[in-house]
C-alpha cells in the first residue's frame, strides 16, 4: 500500500525550501559583494619603506599606515575596501567599482607631506600645523580652482609671514613630498613645470588662520589635493610591487559571459541527469539547486568578495556534487541488479557510496585548503568558494539526496518499479541466488586493464619525453604574474589590429610586438612589457584609452620580487598538496595506493603543462589554480576507484595470485568506469560553457581545466590502477600471499549511513 503521507510530506519539504529560495535569494545576490574583475576596480600592493633613516617598520606602523590609507579611500567614497596587512612589510589595497582609478592610485601612493619652505628649503611649517580636515577646494578672486587650509595656530603663521617677506628671495615654497637632498626651490624654479604646488610672494603679514594655495590646479586636481591633506600624511614611503586595475566594462561583459555560461551548462547537467538516472535524476535537479542557493547563502554570510574565478568554483561544484549523486545511484543500481527491492537497495547503495564520497572531499578540501593559504587574490577567492561547495554539495548530495528520496522509496510507490531508476527487469537477478556486486557484468567486460598496462605505460612515457624536450625547447609562456612587468588589456567597440595597437603605444615611447588580438569581433587585445610602468605611465594610458576605445584598459604590474615568490608559491603549493595525498590515502588505504595516485597526479600536472606549453598559452595564476583543482578532482577520481578495489579484496579475503590482484582492479574499475565517465562528462560541460561563453579573462584557466580533467580521467582508470597492480604483485612475491581479513575488520569498522 502507497503511503501518501511521505508523498506529501516530500512535496511540502519542497514547497517550503523553494519558497524561502524564491523569496530571499534576489536579496542575497544583491548582498554578495562583486570583486573588482565584475565590476572593475583597482588593487594594488604596497611594499612599506620607512619615511626617515632609522625608522623600523613594526606591526603599529603597518596599522597606522593601514589606517592612513583607509582614511583616504573615505575620501574616495569607495563603499567597503579591503585593506589588508601581508606579512611584515606589506599592505594590499582592494577598492571594487572605483570610477576613477587614477585618481584611486594618487591619493593612496601619495605620501602627502605639506611643508611651508622658504627659497633656501628650510621647513617654515608642516602638516602637523593644519587643522585636522581643515582643507577645502575653493576658487581664488579670479575663479582660478584653489585649496583653503585652516591653521592651527594664526600667531605662527604671522610669525612665517614676517620672516618670509623679510627674506631674500621673498618667497613662500609650498611643497607636497618634499624629498631632503634631492628637491630644491632653486632648481625647480627654472623649471616649467616646477615640483612644489605653489611659490607665492608675501606682501603684508597676515595675522590669520587660513591660507590658500593658489597653483596651475584644475578643480579636479585641486579637490584631490584637499582630499590628500585631510587623510593626513602618511607615516612611511609605499613602493607599489603588484598591481592590476579592471575596467567597468571589463567587469561588466565579464560577469554576465560567466554567469550565461554558468546558466547553459548547469541546465544541460539538470536534462543529462533526468535522461540518464530517471526519478533519482530528479532529486538531484532538486538538491542540486538547494546547493547553488546554500553556497550563495554561506558566502554572503561570510562577507565573501565575489570574483570570477569565485563563480567558476561554484559551476565546478556542481560537478563534484553530481558526483556525489552518481556514485550513489550507480551503488543503488547494482543493488538493485542483484535481486534486492528497492528499499533494501537504496539502503545498502547509500551505506555503501559515503565512504568513496567523503574520501573524495576530504582530498579535494586538502587541495583546496593549500590554494587558499598560498593563493593571492582572485586565487584565494576561487579556493574560499571550492571550500564552500565542497562542504554544501557533501551536505546536500548526501543527506539532502538521501532525506528526499527516501521519502519516495519508502512511501512504496517504487516497489517493483525498478525502470524509475534506469533498471531493467532482465538485467535483475533472483535474490535468492545470492549474486555478488562483484560477478555483475558491466557494459565493459571486455576491457583488460591489466594486459594493456604496459601499453598505457608506453604512451605516457613517450608523451611525457615528447612533452619534457617541447619543454626544454618552447619554455612556458610565463605571464607577468612569474617574471615581471605590465600587461594591458584593451576593449574596443571596433575590431583591431595589432599594427593599430603598437602605433598607439608608440605615441607614449612604449615599444612591443607581444600583442594578441581575440574576440569574436577581433575587439580585445592584450600587451605585454618587459618593464613595470609608474603610475603616471598608466594614469596617461587609461585616460588617452578611454577616449581612443571607448573604454578604460585594465592594467596589471609585476615587480620581479613579486614574480619569484608567486612562482615559489606556487611550487609549494603543489609539493605540499601532493605530500598531504599521500599521507592521507596512506593512512585511509595502503602506501601502494598513495604511490599510484601521487605518479598519476603528477602525469595530469605535466601534460597540462606541457599543452600550454605547445599552444604558448600563458601561464599564470589561475593556471596554477586549475592545475590543484585537478589535481583534486583527479585523487576524487582515482580515490572512488581505490575504494571500490579495497571492497572488492574484502570480498576475497586473500590475494594468493597474481590473477586474484588482476580480478580485483579490472573488475572494480569496470565497476566504477560509468560513473568516471558520467561525472567527467558532467564537469566536462561546465568547463566547455565557460570555454565558449565565459569570460575572456578564466578562458586559459578553464581551458587548463579542460586538458586536466582528459588526462585526469585517464590516469585514474589507466595509470593509477595498472601500476597499482605492478607494486601489488612485487608485495605478493614477497608475502606469498596478501591477506585483507584484517583490513575487512578496519573496513567494518568505518562510520557507516
Amino acid at each position: 500500500m502507497v503511503k501518501r503521507s511521505r508523498i506529501i510530506a516530500f512535496f511540502l519539504v519542497v514547497l517550503i525550501i523553494g519558497s524561502t529560495m524564491g523569496a530571499t535569494a534576489k536579496n542575497i545576490l544583491n548582498n554578495i559583494k562583486l570583486g573588482l574583475d565584475l565590476q572593475g576596480g583597482f588593487e594594488v600592493l604596497y611594499e612599506v619603506k620607512p619615511a626617515e633613516k632609522g625608522q623600523k617598520i613594526d606591526k603599529k606602523v603597518l596599522t597606522n599606515t593601514a589606517e592612513a590609507l583607509d582614511k583616504r579611500v573615505n575620501a574616495l567614497g569607495v563603499s567597503e575596501p579591503n585593506i589588508q596587512i601581508e606579512g611584515n612589510n606589506r599592505i594590499r589595497v582592494q577598492l571594487a567599482g572605483v570610477t576613477d582609478q587614477n585618481k584611486a592610485r594618487e591619493i593612496l601612493s601619495t605620501q602627502a607631506n605639506l611643508t611651508f619652505r622658504d627659497a633656501n628649503d628650510k621647513i617654515m611649517m608642516g602638516g602637523k600645523d593644519l587643522k585636522q580636515g581643515g582643507a577645502k577646494q575653493t576658487f581664488d578672486e579670479n575663479g582660478s580652482p584653489s585649496v583653503s587650509l585652516t591653521l592651527n595656530s594664526a600667531s605662527k603663521f604671522r610669525k612665517v609671514s614676517e620672516t618670509i617677506m623679510n627674506s631674500n628671495p621673498n618667497v613662500l615654497v609650498i611643497w607636497l613630498d618634499f624629498e631632503e637632498g634631492k628637491d630644491s626651490f632653486k632648481n625647480e624654479a627654472v623649471k616649467p613645470n616646477p615640483k612644489y604646488l605653489s611659490a607665492p610672494t608675501v606682501k603684508q603679514i597676515f595675522n590669520q588662520d587660513t591660507v590658500s594655495i593658489v597653483g596651475s590646479f584644475t578643480a579636479k586636481e585641486a579637490s584631490t589635493l584637499a582630499s590628500l591633506l585631510n587623510a593626513g600624511a602618511l607615516p612611511v614611503k609605499l613602493k607599489e610591487v603588484y598591481s592590476t586595475s579592471v575596467g567597468a566594462k571589463f567587469g561588466e561583459q565579464a560577469l554576465n559571459d560567466t554567469i550565461l555560461a554558468g546558466i547553459i551548462g548547469v541546465a544541460i547537467i539538470y536534462l543529462f541527469m533526468l535522461f540518464y538516472y530517471r526519478f533519482p535524476g530528479f532529486i538531484a535537479t532538486v538538491t542540486l539547486s538547494i546547493y547553488i542557493y546554500l553556497v550563495l547563502l554561506i558566502f554572503d554570510w561570510m562577507n565573501g568578495v565575489l570574483t570570477l574565478p569565485g563563480i567558476a568554483a561554484i559551476i565546478l561544484g556542481v560537478g563534484m556534487a553530481v558526483d556525489a549523486n552518481i556514485i550513489t545511484y550507480e551503488r543503488i543500481r547494482e543493488e538493485l541488479k542483484v535481486g534486492k527491492s528497492i528499499k533494501s537497495a537504496f539502503a545498502a547503495g547509500e551505506k555503501n557510496a559515503f565512504t568513496s564520497i567523503l574520501d573524495s572531499n576530504l582530498t579535494t578540501m586538502l587541495t583546496a585548503g593549500v590554494l587558499f593559504f598560498y593563493g593571492t587574490s582572485s586565487v584565494k577567492g576561487f579556493a574560499t568558494m571550492l571550500i564552500v561547495s565542497i562542504l554544501m554539495s557533501f551536505l546536500t548530495a548526501v543527506y539532502g539526496s538521501r532525506f528526499l528520496l527516501g521519502l519516495w522509496v519508502h512511501s512504496d510507490i517504487f516497489k517493483k518499479k525498478p525502470s524509475w531508476f534506469g533498471v531493467k527487469q532482465a538485467d535483475i537477478r533472483n535474490i535468492a541466488d545470492n549474486v555478488d556486486t562483484l560477478d555483475l557484468p558491466t557494459r565493459f567486460d571486455k576491457l583488460d586493464f591489466v594486459k594493456h598496462r604496459k601499453k598505457f605505460f608506453a604512451i605516457s612515457g613517450i608523451l611525457i619525453v615528447a612533452g619534457l624536450v617541447i619543454l626544454i625547447v618552447l619554455r612556458l609562456n610565463l605571464a607577468i604574474d612569474f617574471s615581471k612587468g605590465t600587461r594591458v588589456e584593451i576593449l574596443s567597440k571596433s575590431p583591431l589590429t595589432a599594427e593599430e595597437v603598437k602605433q598607439e603605444f608608440k605615441k607614449f615611447d612604449l615599444n612591443t610586438d607581444d600583442i594578441v588580438i581575440s574576440g569574436d569581433k577581433k575587439e580585445r587585445a592584450a600587451v605585454r612589457f618587459v618593464d613595470v610602468l609608474n603610475k603616471n605611465e598608466i594614469a596617461k594610458l587609461k585616460s588617452a584609452f578611454d577616449k581612443k576605445f571607448g573604454s578604460e584598459p585594465s592594467i596589471s604590474t609585476v615587480s620581479p620580487t613579486i614574480g619569484k615568490e608567486m612562482a615559489k608559491n606556487a611550487f609549494y603549493a603543489l609539493l605540499i598538496a601532493s605530500i598531504g595525498i599521500i599521507i592521507y590515502v596512506s593512512i585511509r588505504f595502503e602506501l601502494s595506493m598513495a604511490i599510484a595516485a601521487i605518479v598519476s597526479l603528477l602525469h595530469d600536472a605535466f601534460f597540462m603543462v606541457a599543452f600550454f606549453s605547445i599552444t604558448r598559452l600563458e601561464v599564470d595564476l589561475t593556471f596554477i589554480a586549475a592545475v590543484l583543482t585537478i589535481v583534486g578532482y583527479s585523487i576524487n577520481d582515482t580515490i572512488v576507484t581505490f575504494d571500490r578495489m579495497r571492497e572488492n579484496m574484502h570480498k576475497k579475503k586473500r590475494l594468493k595470485t597474481d590473477a586474484d590482484i588482476a580480478e580485483v582492479l579490472n573488475v572494480s574499475i569496470r565497476q566504477t568506469l560509468t560513473r568516471s565517465i558520467n561525472t567527467v562528462l558532467t564537469v566536462l560541460i561546465t568547463v566547455v560553457c565557460l570555454i565558449i561563453f565565459g569570460g575572456e579573462s578564466i578562458r586559459n584557466f578553464s581551458i587548463a581545466l579542460f586538458v586536466g580533467l582528459m588526462v585526469g580521467v585517464y590516469s585514474s582508470i589507466c595509470i593509477a590502477g595498472p601500476l597499482w597492480y605492478v607494486m601489488k604483485t612485487r608485495e605478493l612475491k614477497k608475502k606469498g600471499v596478501i591477506k585483507t581479513e584484517k583490513e575487512k575488520k578496519k573496513y567494518s569498522d568505518q562510520p557507516q549511513v
